[in-house]
């Protein structure tokens, strides 16, 4: 049977290779929201809104008969704080150092448009970090990993070592939570992973 194909409003290479990982085809379209003058009650809305915004920047640009847009928004929060995508070197270690021995939450939000419908939630985990020495920080910040990730750090590579615990979905603090999203594509639309 062939595969589902999605379209992937992201330019993230993880949450392709995921999308993959589950079988589905995948045809990757960038969304271009600016983001800057946009809010919302919380940080876990703020993302929920800002995936909705992707999702639908991209339906708006594609024929009425588009495969399902699959669009994605994660934040990190620590202390009511979000710590997004670092600015530079100086900003990434300032955020590892102050995740370090702390519990934070990371929120993903997750939208999905097709045929004219678009559904949305947003799911939490809670991730806390052993305590960080301050050398360990700046070889982790000078592997640049940390530039493109909100945070400052991605858990599927090696600032995986820094993870005492996770409370929640793994998926959701990776950036896309696949059992949401497989739920969504099931109930709301009424697709499988593989074309009948």
């Amino acid at each position: 049977m062939p595969r589902l194909t999605l379209l992937l409003a992201s330019q993230s290479p993880r949450r392709l290779e995921l999308l993959r990982m589950l079988g589905y085809e995948v045809i990757v379209k960038p969304a271009d929201v600016d983001e800057s003058g946009i809010t919302a009650d919380s940080p876990a809305a703020l993302t929920e809104r800002l995936a909705r915004l992707k999702a639908e920047a991209i339906a708006a640009t594609v024929a009425p008969d588009h495969p399902p847009i699959v669009a994605a928004d994660t934040l990190v929060e620590l202390n009511g704080e979000i710590l997004g995508k670092p600015k530079d070197k100086d900003d990434a270690h300032r955020m590892l150092a102050a995740l370090s021995g702390q519990t934070h939450a990371v929120h993903t939000g997750l939208a999905l448009v097709y045929r004219r419908k678009t559904v949305s939630l947003v799911e939490t985990a809670a991730v806390r970090f052993r305590p960080l020495h301050d050398d360990e920080i700046r070889d982790y910040v000078n592997t640049g990993h940390p530039m493109d990730k909100a945070g400052a750090y991605g858990i599927q590579g090696p600032a995986g070592a820094f993870v005492e615990r996770i409370e929640g979905d793994y998926f959701t603090i990776v950036g896309l939570p696949l059992c949401h999203l497989v739920s969504l594509l099931q109930s709301e639309f009424g697709l499988p992973i593989r074309d009948q």
